[in-house]
Formats: structure tokens, C-alpha cells, sequence
């Protein structure tokens, strides 16, 4: 069977021999192949170090720093089993320019959904006390002069029964609101020539319009912004009540003073809408744009542009990088092979997998996860260390000489039944692809084999590249990212040793057999496990759907909300 040689970054040979050439040649002078397994299970940070003298030396322009806390990387640290399914559902090293990693699509659908809370936010917004400062006169030929004066109102009761929520195109949302109710009331003070009077007032207005349109964009550093673009209001109905004083007298000029009260009404709810759009505002300045994941890695959502606004969607476009913590990032060159180049499409698919628009779709590029290796490799994060007793018993390598002196006969004689230890680590990222039929992952890996001696000084022993090839599947079931993998690849080749000549061939039969058998099964178990899919407070995801696109994973769902 021919591997797809098309592919760049990709070798030619047989099918779990040669698929993936290493990006860098081989200290001696070997030919080196490819391996991929499910070794990000495996990894585990035991030291936190910089890239060793095999790692890729080529770097990209620094970039601006994030500031984030730097923390203390503890002994055996687990890299986060969502790492599995990140690197599952993304991959390849990204090319320059400014794509979003990150893509989100709010639908019309979303907007409905969203609608109730809007509603419940204008009336917690308007459901108050408001300052009013109301004055104004009246002359009467027969009474003389009446001044009066309201300072402040107080809403009671805000019906939107006929109400929507739409896009309003380049330029954000629209709140239609018509028929509205309104129930208030209010003290007032009025003075009749050299008569002081005071007491209080009901209105009522039905038949209350308002149309809001919200602006949406963002600032120089990423963070969303909002403003108020417009507001109107109108009432036609108010219905108002005098109470103690002369009331008796006030209610029969009633008629004459609703004209001038009811415009000043209009004016104080699109007031109070565009006080309510300042807060909001005020609040997404210290909004955070990047979020510490663990003690490695920090992942930057920044807005990388002004959110496209159309009559009929809302796209958002996020940075979705990862950088490490408390360091500049320095992404890769474009001079580091690529398996596949990144490209955004200008839009997202407009045939969708389920028969009704979805609220939400939600596309994560091949950069993300690109990234995402790309931070734990320069972190020294993908490694870990295998002690004898760490292996199933019924694995058909065991890490003592008496098995290993089966691919290496020095070994065994010099070393008679010791156990040994593995060191393994990254040579260099994980490479990664996502394309219609599955996600393709290349791991370049190397392996270091110690003798234990009695006294517990490690001797080293042989030194070897083990490459491999890998395809997943991710699916998603409620709130929860699930996948699985398979080992389509696998080559192991000596760099060097100090217990004579290694027998490689054996060596990496015996440990596709000894994967195929123990270590694919285990790593599907930990994948099918899943890992939660990150919402807001009282959010979970409905009617889910994913679906694998060249170049990124496109996810489409509806949303529910349960307080």
C-alpha cells in the first residue's frame, strides 16, 4: 500500500515504515523515518527544559509578549489529557500572515435564543429608580402660573411581549420592541403663585415602541467594544394619576401636562439603554484576552478583527494561539516543513450537516493546534520517563536486559538481568493535519535506554529515533469532545549506542505488535472518556454536530440555558 506522497512534509515507503521525514538530518547520518502513537497520552513533563541540541533551531520573529504569571513546574506533571484531543482535532505547522485560528458564526437562530435574555437585561436595566430632574410650567389665564418639578421616577412594570432581535449589517444588533407596557410612578412638587404643594403620580403608557441599535467592533488591543449607534423610543397612550395635595386639581390639568411628560419619557428609556450599553462597555475593557491554561501554556483569544456583521449572521474571528507562560512567543519559521499549508476559507461552509441552521458554528484551524505543539515542545513538556515497572506485565517488550539483549546481545552479557529505564521525549513537534477523511499526526520521538545498576546510577545504553504515523476521529456527545485513534505508521532507527549494534527491525516489530495490543486500546479509552467542552455559566450545547473540513474541524450546534 503507497502512502499518499502528495502531502508535503510527507516521505514515500511502505505503510508503517517510512510516511513522515524528520525535519532535521539525522546526527549519524542515517536515514531517519517516522512514527506517530498515541505518545501524547505518554508524555509527561519529568523536568522543565528547553529543547535539547536535536531540537529544530529555527525560529520565526518574536512577537509580543503575553503577560502572564510564570509558576513552578512541579516533578511528573501529567500533560492535560485534553492535549490528546486538541492535538486530535487540529494540526500543522501555520503559515504567516494573520488567519484566525478560531472562527465563530452566529446565526439568526442564535439571536432568538438570545432574545430572552436581552429582554431580561433591558428590564433589570429599566425595573428601577431613575433620576429624572423634570421641571417644567403651566399658565392658565384663570390660575396663573403652575411650575412643577419631578425628580426622579421609578419603573415598576415593563411588558415586551412583541419584541426581536436581528443583525443590523456592518454594524451589530437591532432590538425592536413594539407594543410595549409600561407602569411608573412619581413624586412630584408643584407651586401655584405663593402655594407649595407635593405628592405622588402613576402613569401608565401602553403602546410603547422602541427601536435600539447596538454597535459592535473592537479596540486596538483585541477586546470586543460596544456603543450605543441609536436609540428611539416613542409611547402615544400615557394615562397619569395624581395622589395627596391637590390632587383633585392636578388630575383635571392632567390632560394638558401629558404631552411634554410623555416626551421626556422617550428621552429617559433611551437614556437609560445607553447608560446600560456604558456599563457594558466599561466592563469588556478589563476583559481578559488570553487565559493560563496549566503551568506551561496560556492560549491567546484575542479578536484579530472587527466582527463581519450581514442581515444574516455574525462572524467573530479569534486568534486561538497557544504561548507559553511567562515567555515571548516565538512562532515557527516558514522555513520548518509543512505538512499541509493553512488556509482559511473567506467563509464557512454554507451546506450544513443538520437540516436546521444551527445557532452556533464554531471552526478550529489547523493553527491552534499547531500552536499548541509547538508551546509544549519548547517548554520541554513532551517527555517522560519509563521505569520496568510501569509496563502491563504482558507486554511483549519488558524494560530489563534479559528482554531488551534480544535486539542487543552486549547488552545481556554485560549487563546480566538489570532492569532499565526509558527517557522519551520530542525531537520536534508534533506535525498535524485535518482533512475530510480523518486527522493525520506525524510525532517525532527518541528514545534513550539506561541500564539501572544495583546502586541506582544510570548507565546509557542505546539511543534511538522512533517516528510514527497516526489518524484520528473526534467526535462530540452533549458537553463532552471524544475521539479515537489509530496507528497507521511506525519506524525505529538507531542513532547511537554504547552496547554494540541494535537490531532495529526486530525491535520495532515487536513494538507494533506490543502497541496494536495494549498501547492504541488504552489511549482510546482515555479519549473516549472525553474532555468537557468549555461554556458559559448555565450554557450547554444541544444537537451537536462535527464534521472534519480541509484544513479545520467545523462544529455546529444550538445552545440551552439552565439556571
Amino acid at each position: 500500500m503507497e502512502p499518499d506522497s502528495s502531502r508535503k512534509g510527507l516521505g514515500t515507503g511502505e505503510l508503517g515504515d517510512v510516511l513522515v521525514q524528520p525535519a532535521l538530518p539525522p546526527q549519524d547520518g542515517h536515514q531517519h523515518q517516522s512514527w506517530s502513537l498515541p505518545l501524547a497520552a505518554i508524555y509527561s513533563p519529568r523536568d522543565t527544559v528547553e529543547p535539547g541540541p536535536m531540537a529544530p533551531a529555527v525560529w520565526g520573529t518574536v512577537t509580543t509578549c503575553h503577560a502572564s504569571r510564570s509558576q513552578h513546574h512541579p516533578q511528573g506533571t501529567l500533560v492535560p489529557a485534553w492535549l490528546c484531543l486538541l492535538l486530535l482535532l487540529t494540526a500543522c505547522v501555520p503559515a504567516a500572515g494573520t488567519n484566525p485560528g478560531i472562527k465563530a458564526r452566529l446565526t439568526r437562530t442564535a439571536l432568538e435564543f438570545g432574545r430572552q435574555f436581552g429582554l431580561k437585561l433591558l428590564q433589570s436595566l429599566l425595573q428601577k429608580e431613575h433620576e429624572l430632574n423634570l421641571t417644567g410650567s403651566y399658565h392658565s389665564p384663570l390660575l396663573g402660573t403652575l411650575t412643577y418639578a419631578v425628580p426622579r421616577i421609578s419603573i415598576h412594570e415593563l411588558q415586551m411581549n412583541d419584541s426581536a432581535v436581528d443583525f443590523a449589517e456592518d454594524v451589530g444588533l437591532r432590538l425592536t420592541v413594539q407594543r410595549a407596557r409600561i407602569q411608573l410612578s412619581a413624586e412630584w412638587g408643584a407651586q401655584l403663585g405663593a402655594i407649595w404643594d407635593r405628592g405622588s403620580v402613576e402613569l401608565h403608557m401602553n403602546e410603547l415602541a422602541v427601536v435600539a441599535v447596538l454597535g459592535v467592533s473592537m479596540d486596538d488591543s483585541g477586546r470586543p467594544m460596544v456603543w450605543s449607534a441609536s436609540c428611539e423610543a416613542h409611547g402615544t397612550n400615557l394615562h397619569m394619576e395624581f395622589h395627596r395635595g391637590h390632587s383633585w386639581l392636578y388630575n383635571l390639568l392632567a390632560p394638558l401636562l401629558q404631552k411634554a411628560l410623555r416626551q421626556q419619557l422617550n428621552k429617559q428609556l433611551c437614556l437609560e439603554l445607553r447608560r446600560g450599553v456604558y456599563r457594558l462597555e466599561d466592563a469588556l475593557k478589563h476583559m481578559k484576552v488570553s487565559t493560563q491554561l496549566d503551568p506551561f501554556a496560556a492560549i491567546d483569544h484575542s479578536l484579530l478583527e472587527r466582527p463581519a456583521i450581514t442581515a444574516e449572521h455574525g462572524d467573530v474571528a479569534l486568534k486561538g494561539e497557544f504561548f507559553r507562560v511567562g515567555k515571548c512567543q516565538q512562532g515557527p519559521s516558514s522555513a520548518l516543513p509543512m505538512a499541509l499549508p493553512v488556509a482559511w476559507p473567506a467563509a464557512l461552509p454554507t451546506v450544513l450537516p443538520t437540516a436546521q441552521e444551527p445557532m452556533l458554528l464554531l471552526a478550529i484551524t489547523e493553527f491552534v493546534a499547531n500552536s499548541a505543539a509547538f508551546t509544549y515542545f519548547t517548554a520541554g513538556a513532551l517527555r517522560r520517563n519509563i521505569s520496568s515497572n510501569m509496563l502491563p506485565r504482558r507486554f511483549p517488550l519488558q524494560l530489563r536486559t534479559k528482554s531488551m539483549g534480544l535486539f542487543s546481545p552486549q547488552l545481556q552479557e554485560r549487563y546480566p538481568d538489570q532492569p532499565m529505564e526509558l527517557h522519551l521525549s520530542a525531537r520536534q513537534q508534533p506535525l498535524l493535519s485535518c482533512h475530510p477523511d480523518a486527522l493525520h499526526g506525524a510525532l517525532f520521538g527518541l528514545a534513550e535506554a539506561f541500564v539501572v545498576l544495583p546502586n541506582a546510577t544510570r548507565v546509557p545504553a542505546f539511543l534511538l529515533n522512533i517516528d510514527a504515523n497516526v489518524t484520528g476521529k473526534p467526535t462530540i456527545t452533549g458537553n463532552r469532545l471524544r475521539g479515537t485513534v489509530s496507528l497507521t505508521g511506525l519506524s525505529v532507527t538507531q542513532v547511537m549506542s554504547h552496547v554494540g549494534p541494535v537490531e532495529v527491525k526486530r525491535l520495532e516489530t515487536l513494538l507494533k505488535f506490543g502497541l496494536w495490543l495494549f498501547g492504541v486500546p488504552w489511549a482510546n479509552k482515555r479519549l473516549q472518556a472525553g474532555i468537557p467542552v468549555p461554556t458559559l455559566h448555565g450554557l450547554s450545547l444541544l444537537n451537536s454536530q462535527l464534521s472534519l473540513q480541509e484544513g479545520f474541524v467545523l462544529i455546529a450546534t444550538d445552545l440551552q440555558y439552565k439556571s
